[in-house]
């Protein structure tokens, strides 16, 4: 329990989703297509980032992965949007992303964002709790139920 960090979690899921976003810009730029889907494998990213550095075992930690995995998805298809806008304007994607309004947004929301990309989001929120727990031996298991059955005041 000593181990846990909600805090090392945290970061190694915004740094996850940083990279998963650049890489999303990219393989759209090469590929001249988006692809949606592509959150389901952020939400495995996230899991096993979360997993890996924030070694939990409780339920804080699916719960933190499931939340940025949305977050991510929503953030990944915002910079995606803004760098197609950004490819047949000539000009950066930070360029596009600083001139958003707040007339932008009904814009993205209503021709953007699909209902596949709800479904694709929610999805990806449920492999990335899935993944976030450390897993644990057998033994590992057991120690841990009997602790928190010492601290609770169970025998």
């Amino acid at each position: 329990m000593l181990a846990q960090s909600l805090r090392n979690a945290l970061t190694a899921g915004l740094i996850t989703i940083v990279i998963f976003c650049a890489l999303w810009v990219a393989l759209t730029s090469l590929t001249n297509r988006v692809f949606p889907w592509m959150t389901v494998l952020l939400g495995a990213m996230l899991g096993l980032a979360v997993r890996r550095a924030g070694r939990g075992v409780d339920w804080r930690f699916p719960v933190l992965a499931a939340v940025l995995a949305v977050l991510g998805a929503l953030l990944g298809n915002i910079v995606v949007a803004a760098s197609y806008t950004a490819e047949i304007f000539d000009t950066g994607t930070l360029q596009i992303l600083r001139a958003v309004t707040s007339m932008t947004w009904p814009v993205f929301f209503d021709e953007v964002l699909t209902a596949a990309d709800g479904f694709y989001a929610a999805l990806a929120a449920g492999l990335a709790a899935f993944f976030a727990n450390r897993q644990l031996t057998r033994s590992q298991h057991h120690a841990l139920r009997l602790w928190r059955a010492q601290s609770d005041g169970h025998q």
